[in-house]
């Protein structure tokens, strides 16, 4: 079996494949065209399975440390009624932990840190991806040529790779909702780690850091390519009715902190995760909506089910056949219940079907929303060690 790889891509899933590769003795390097290794995403909300994938890439132990519990929180109506109530303890439970809330930059950079700076080719984008032979791999990057066993491609939803490989797929398309974010510059008073807000079309929520700063988010449903000379002042417009911390929140942040991105996702699901001897991997692989929360999660799972695919399978050929069986079922089912729960959530606006949703979760008892919860959280990942 090979030992050299390539990733394509240096984000949250592409430094973890390479982690995972590394520990099962591969040599690997990380192409990434940003001039710097560093994530601008605002906050993110690690479930069991994505912390347990990280146990097994031996960074566990420090994402925790970095982390928050969610402990207690729900999901409220605009007016500040519980639609349901989230019990940590009864995940934690469950399943061995909460969900952690982390700042992206703190877990890209916990990731970071476990690679050595010589196998990260930072500024340095992947022109062109070929195989030459039935064993090799060749993949350029301006006029550097990189010749690997194994490709990962893990370059994102606008993947290039992903593009070369299948070139009549259709491609990401837009959700239907756009998302604003950001981390506040001062320490919020928050009586809760974790709330959702459904409104009519839109969603407000927020994270608790360990540092006492939140990450919030707004969902709305608007045409694609929507945005405002002012988006805090925008929001404050939206959301200055909506029951507190919404505006305190709001209030803590800089405007210049705030992000602004469509949501896109892979409608039409891929046929293989696998071409040869070049693998996709995270958003490059199965990009969904973030209503689960398991975007991240999942490309953690991948990258961790890879390794241990390839430390196992007695060829490349086959480790990359057993990591498509296993990866691309399981992936591709939770981003079609992703997309169903924004249908569900944020996206419902007549006034009928808010009102008939918001009953149905008044109704359903905790025990099974800890129980829906759990299809997603409870995966337990192959031993790398």
């Amino acid at each position: 079996m090979g030992d050299t790889a390539v990733v394509v891509g240096g984000g949250i899933g592409g430094l973890a494949a390479a982690i995972g590769l590394r520990r099962i003795g591969w040599e690997v390097r990380v192409v990434e065209r940003a001039s710097m290794l560093e994530d601008a995403g605002a906050g993110i909300s690690l479930a069991a399975n994505g912390l347990r994938a990280l146990d097994e890439l031996g960074v566990g132990e420090a994402v925790r440390d970095a982390s928050r519990g969610q402990y207690n929180g729900g999901t409220r109506t605009p007016q500040g009624d519980w639609l349901a109530r989230m019990d940590g303890s009864a995940l934690e439970k469950a399943v061995g932990t909460p969900i952690m809330g982390i700042p992206r930059s703190t877990l890209h950079r916990l990731l970071r840190d476990c690679l050595p700076a010589e196998s990260l080719l930072i500024g340095s984008e992947a022109d062109w991806v070929e195989q030459p032979g039935p064993g090799t791999v060749r993949v350029g990057c301006g006029e550097t040529v990189l010749d690997a066993d194994l490709v990962v491609a893990a370059d994102g939803i606008g993947s290039t790779v992903r593009s070369h490989l299948f070139p009549a797929h259709p491609g990401p398309v837009y959700s239907g909702s756009t998302v604003l974010r950001a981390i506040t510059e001062q320490v919020v008073d928050l009586r809760t780690d974790f709330e959702l807000t459904w409104g009519h079309g839109a969603e407000f929520g927020h994270i608790a850091f360990l540092d006492g700063r939140a990450e919030w988010h707004a969902v709305l449903s608007l045409p694609a390519g929507t945005r405002f000379a002012d988006p805090l002042d925008e929001l404050h417009r939206r959301f200055h009715t909506w029951h507190d911390p919404i505006p305190a929140l709001l209030d803590a942040t800089r405007p210049a902190a705030v992000l602004h991105h469509d949501v896109s996702e892979l409608r039409t699901p891929l046929p293989s995760y696998t071409v040869g001897r070049i693998a996709l991997l995270g958003d490059a692989a199965h990009a969904m909506t973030p209503h689960l929360g398991q975007g991240a999660c999942q490309a953690l799972e991948d990258a961790v089910t890879l390794a241990a695919a390839l430390a196992t399978e007695a060829t490349v050929k086959a480790a990359l056949a057993r990591y498509d069986s296993e990866r691309r079922p399981r992936s591709q089912a939770v981003a079609r219940a992703a997309r169903q729960a924004g249908r569900m959530g944020q996206q419902l606006s007549h006034p009928l079907a808010v009102a008939l949703r918001n009953t149905a979760m008044r109704l359903t008892p905790s025990r099974a929303a800890t129980h829906m919860i759990l299809r997603h959280h409870a995966w337990i990942p192959p031993q790398l060690s």
